[in-house]
C-alpha cells in the first residue's frame, strides 16, 4: 500500500497534491497531522528507526518475559506466553478509562487517561492501544499507550520508538490471537471514520464478515473517485488506474526486457501490466478478451492477482474495484465503489454491505509473474500497457526502491516458518480444496531441467518465464503469486511442494 514508502511517497505527493485543510476546523487540521505523522512514520519503516529516535529496536533479550509461546515473528524471534484474558462484559473502571479517551478524540487525549488503561487489567483492551498506536506515534499519547501496554501484558518494551512499536504490540496481538474486548467495533469505528469518514460503510454493515482486530490503516485515504476518473488523487489516495490504453508488443521497448510484468490471458487475448506501474496504482480496471477485469496489486504481500468484475448478483453492475486505504495482516483491503462493499482481496470475498448479503465471491483469473522479455515471446500478440498510463506522465522505473526486501512492514503476527517470510510462491487450490504453495524459484529450475513439478492434481507449466498451474486433465486453475508469509497466514495447513 502506497504511499508508505519512499519512492512512490515523493512521485505521488508531486502528481497527486493532497488540498490544504479548510482553514475553519482544528480538528481536520489535527487529523491531518495525525496522518502525516503516520506517514512519515511509514515512509522511515524500511530503513530502520528515524534520526530523531533516541535509540534503536529492542534486542531479543529486551522483550517479554521469559516463558515462550513457540509461535515466531517474521525476525525469528519467539513471541512470550499470551497473557490471560478475563471473559464477560467490561467493568466500570475500564468504560470510564475507554470513554475518556475516546471523548476526547476531538480535542486533546490525555496521556494519563490512556496509563489508566492499563491500569485496568483486562489484558482485551490491549487492542485498543494498538489502535491509538496507528495515529498517535509521538511520545506522549503514543508512549502512555507502549506503557499501558506492558502493563496490561506483561511484555516490556521499552518506551522508545512508538512507530516501530505500535508493529511490536499488535504483532503480539495477533500471534496471541488475543480476545477483543466487547464493544470493540464501536469504538474502532469511532476512532477510524474520525480519521477517514469513507470507511463508514464498511463499519456500517452489523453482520459484518470481519475481524475487525486484523484491520489496520495502511497509511493513505480511501480510493472514491468515480470510474475512469484521470485527475489528480486529492485527498492522498491510491489511485487505481481505469481502462489504461495500451499498445502492441512492438511499441513495447520502453520497457526493459528483464523488468517484470504481470501478464494476464482472457479469452486468447494477453496483455503484460507493467510493474512499476502496478506499483504506483495497486489498482487496474480493465477490459480484456471482452471480459472486464478488475487486478489488485498488494505490493506488501507481492501478489497481482485477477478477478473478473462482469458476474455479479442480479441487481448489481459490473464492479469497480478500488483502494480502500486499510490493511488485514498486510494485506490491501478493497472494495466495491458501486455498491460500497468491502472484499477479502486474498480470497476474492465480499465482507460487508450488498455484496456480503447476497454472498458474492469474485472469480479469479491466473497472473504471470514474469519479464517482459520472456511474457512477450511466448506471447507475441501481447500489448502492453502505455508508457504513461494514458495519464500523460512518467512513472519511476523502480518506485518501491527496495521496500519489501527485508520483510514485512506491517503487522502480520506470528508466521509459519517452513519457508522465510518473503520467498516467493505459486499458491494453489487443488480441485479437492486442499491449498499448494510452490515455491517459484525452485519449481522454475525444475521444470527448466525437465522435471515434473506437481501435488496430487495439480501440475505447473512454464508461461513466459512464469507459471501457471493445470489439473489432471489440462484444465488451468486460478493460481496466486505472492510472498510466502501472506500466503501461508491466508492459508495455514497448506502443503509446501518440494524437488
Amino acid at each position: 500500500m502506497g504511499p508508505p514508502y519512499r519512492g512512490v511517497h515523493r512521485f505521488v505527493t508531486r502528481i497527486l497534491p493532497s488540498p490544504a485543510p479548510a482553514p475553519s476546523s482544528l480538528v481536520i487540521v489535527r487529523i491531518c497531522l495525525l496522518i502525516v505523522l503516520a506517514l512519515a512514520a511509514a515512509s522511515c519503516s524500511t530503513a530502520g528507526p528515524s534520526t530523531n529516535d533516541a535509540v534503536s529496536t529492542p534486542a531479543t533479550d529486551e522483550i517479554g518475559p521469559s516463558v515462550e509461546s513457540g509461535l515466531v515473528d517474521a525476525s525469528g524471534l519467539v513471541f512470550p506466553a499470551a497473557p490471560a484474558t478475563p471473559e464477560g462484559p467490561l467493568d466500570d473502571q475500564s468504560i470510564a478509562a475507554i470513554e475518556r479517551v475516546w471523548d476526547s478524540l476531538s480535542t486533546q487525549v490525555d496521556s494519563a487517561d490512556v496509563v489508566a488503561i492499563g491500569a485496568t487489567g483486562d489484558a482485551r483492551l490491549a487492542w485498543l492501544l494498538s489502535d491509538l498506536l496507528r495515529f498517535f506515534q509521538g511520545a506522549g499519547v503514543g508512549g502512555a499507550a507502549v506503557d499501558a501496554f506492558n502493563e496490561l501484558t506483561g511484555v516490556e518494551i521499552p518506551n522508545t520508538n512508538q512507530v516501530r512499536h505500535w508493529r511490536t504490540v499488535t504483532d503480539h496481538l495477533i500471534a496471541w490471537d488475543t480476545p477483543a474486548p466487547p464493544g470493540y467495533v464501536d469504538y474502532k469505528e469511532q476512532l477510524f471514520t474520525f480519521v477517514e469518514p469513507g470507511w463508514q460503510p464498511f463499519f456500517a454493515d452489523a453482520d459484518a464478515d470481519v475481524d475487525w482486530r486484523l484491520i489496520s490503516w495502511g497509511g493513505v485515504r480511501i480510493d472514491d473517485r468515480p470510474l475512469g476518473d484521470l485527475g489528480p488523487c486529492l485527498r492522498g489516495c491510491i489511485p487505481a488506474l481505469d481502462d489504461p490504453p495500451a499498445t502492441d508488443a512492438g511499441r513495447g521497448d520502453w520497457y526493459a526486457d528483464e523488468a517484470i510484468v504481470f501478464g494476464v490471458t482472457v479469452n486468447g487475448e494477453s496483455r503484460a501490466y507493467p510493474k512499476n506501474i502496478m506499483e504506483v496504482h495497486e489498482m487496474v480496471n480493465d477490459t480484456l478478451g471482452g471480459r472486464r477485469i478488475g487486478m489488485p496489486y498488494c505490493t506488501l504481500c507481492g501478489s497481482a492477482q485477477a478477478f473478473y468484475t462482469d458476474v455479479v448478483p442480479p441487481g448489481f453492475d459490473s464492479l469497480t474495484l478500488r483502494t480502500s486505504g486499510l490493511l488485514s495482516r498486510s494485506n490491501k483491503v478493497m472494495y466495491d465503489l458501486d455498491s460500497q462493499s468491502m472484499f477479502d482481496t486474498f480470497f476474492g470475498t465480499a465482507l460487508t454491505g450488498p455484496l456480503r448479503q447476497a454472498d458474492f465471491v469474485l472469480e479469479p483469473l491466473t497472473v504471470v509473474t514474469s519479464t517482459w522479455g520472456d511474457w512477450r515471446a511466448a506471447h507475441p500478440e501481447t500489448t502492453i500497457v502505455f508508457e504513461d498510463g494514458g495519464r500523460g506522465i512518467s512513472y519511476p522505473g523502480d518506485p518501491l526502491e527496495g521496500r519489501d526486501d527485508n520483510g514485512p512492514i506491517f503487522p502480520v503476527g506470528d508466521v509459519d516458518s517452513r519457508l522465510p517470510v518473503q520467498e516467493q510462491v505459486l499458491g494453489v487450490i487443488a480441485p479437492d480444496g486442499t491449498a499448494i504453495a510452490f515455491p517459484v524459484v525452485a519449481a522454475l529450475a525444475a521444470l527448466a531441467g525437465g522435471t515434473d513439478v506437481s501435488v496430487g492434481d495439480v501440475r505447473l507449466e512454464n508461461d513466459g518465464g512464469g507459471l501457471r498451474a493445470v489439473d489432471d486433465i489440462g484444465r488451468e486453475l486460478a493460481t496466486h503469486q505472492a510472498f510466502w508469509f501472506a500466503w501461508s497466514q491466508f492459508h495455514p495447513t497448506t502443503a509446501v511442494w518440494s524437488p
